[in-house]
């Protein structure tokens, strides 16, 4: 039968991330393998650094082994105490593990008269397992903000395992899976009868991170961080001209099979005109068009596009948030979505998506969590906060996380970029399919 943790999910990541980014493997549960010090150790020699924890009526309490446990050594050891918002830690240095927990009967006057003995004093913490009661100096006790010679029963004790959550063979599995989607981008194909590029179009808030997006994927395809499309933090956005940004192969500079689309941020009283997008999604806008928040393009402009063939349309859109703040949008900006979606988009049939970004800036979320990022209770909240609030399908919501100040490649981030732009080309897929059909 598995074991199975009393730690809830948020307190689980929280003494995760505290101590260095961790995973846990639940080696000893006392109430399943017994009150006894000496199942402890055999369960857990020679299997890492370990997390003992306690849970009493009113605390969560525990010391963090840092070395790998054998019988009879030394090794550091941090107490801490898990709160509700924060941990509170005390280095108590290098001991013998087994000083702190003690395997034999005690008379009960001992614990009625707080006469524990400490096989170590300089510790200060000892857990009788057989009598469920953890006992810490007065010393220890002000140190985690706990009652004065805190003397306590508690219901379980757990031992975990702790392993890095990246550890060296799921970065190997990252490197691989980054190889096998940059060859299939590299590679990828669409109807060569209809088109030979697809157009995928960004949209969204001012700020939301569209330019770098546009960034990050052209650097992971020349292999070194670059930065062609503006970015910045002006509060009305960087981007005023409609751009089209072909990406090359780092290898040999040849065009690959997408185009991505940048066009003036949306806002609640200027930023892009609804019109325009409409001209953006037929295909009637060229590269380089300069917005104008007041008046959208006419059949006029001299550089307006009477006769755009499928080339020109645009086959995938995108809308980008920032994933720390996609909740906090403005009702006018969810009404101007809204209509974007209704007027523009089911209309014209083309696929929509959403793409949340600064997902590495989300609460207790850590690179490690990258490979599995869609499995994460943060990120599945923010899912389904863009699905309840702008009705996207949960699939249909990707996350990323942009180059922004990093020098140098990451593999976990070229992973979630890559993900999203496999996502986005099967959506255009779908859309040209359908064109297809009807035709």
């Amino acid at each position: 039968m598995a074991l199975t943790t009393r730690l809830t999910w948020l307190q689980e990541k929280r003494l995760q991330n505290h101590f260095g980014g961790k995973q846990f493997s639940l080696l000893y549960k006392a109430s399943v393998h017994g009150f006894s010090a000496k199942n402890l150790f055999q369960k857990c020699c020679n299997q890492g650094p370990i997390i003992i924890v306690i849970y009493s009526e009113n605390d969560v309490t525990g010391a963090y082994v840092q070395h790998s446990y054998q019988e009879n050594r030394e090794v550091p050891i941090i107490l801490f105490v898990l709160q509700e918002t924060e941990i509170l830690e005390y280095k108590i240095g290098s001991h013998i593990p087994e000083i702190l927990i003690y395997d034999r009967y005690l008379p009960l006057s001992d614990f009625n008269q707080k006469r524990l003995d400490f096989k170590n004093p300089s510790a200060g913490f000892c857990i009788y397992l057989r009598h469920k009661v953890v006992a810490m100096s007065s010393k220890v006790s002000e140190e985690l903000g706990l009652p004065e010679n805190c003397t306590a029963s508690f219901q379980e004790c757990e031992v975990f395992r702790c392993e890095d959550l990246l550890d060296k063979r799921k970065q190997e599995g990252v490197i691989k899976l980054r190889r096998i989607l940059l060859s299939e981008m590299n590679t990828y194909d669409p109807n060569e009868e209809m088109v030979h590029q697809i157009r995928i179009l960004l949209l969204g808030p001012i700020g939301a991170g569209k330019s770098s997006f546009i960034n990050s994927v052209k650097s992971v395809f020349r292999g070194h961080v670059t930065c062609q499309s503006l970015v910045g933090s002006d509060p009305t956005g960087i981007s005023t001209k409609y751009r089209t940004y072909s990406i090359k192969d780092g290898n040999d500079g040849r065009c690959l099979s997408f185009i991505l689309c940048d066009s003036l941020g949306l806002s609640e009283k200027s930023g892009l005109c609804v019109e325009d997008i409409v001209y953006i999604l037929k295909g009637h806008i060229p590269d380089r068009y300069q917005f104008n928040s007041m008046e959208p393009i006419t059949s006029r402009h001299p550089n307006y596009i009477h006769s755009p063939s499928l080339k020109d349309r645009i086959h995938c859109v995108a809308f980008v948030f920032d994933a720390s703040s996609v909740e906090q949008l403005s009702p006018e900006m969810v009404a101007k979505i809204k209509r974007i979606q209704k007027e523009c988009l089911f209309d014209i049939g083309v696929v929509q998506m959403a793409l949340l970004t600064h997902v590495d800036c989300l609460d207790l979320i850590t690179a490690g969590d990258f490979p599995d990022i869609y499995s994460c209770v943060p990120v599945k909240l923010k899912l389904e906060a863009v699905h309840r609030k702008l009705g996207f399908v949960l699939s249909d919501i990707l996350v990323v996380s942009n180059y922004v100040s990093e020098w140098e490649l990451n593999p976990l981030k070229d992973f979630l970029i890559l993900s999203a732009l496999r996502k986005m080309s099967w959506a255009a897929d779908d859309f040209l399919e359908d064109l297809e059909i009807f035709q």
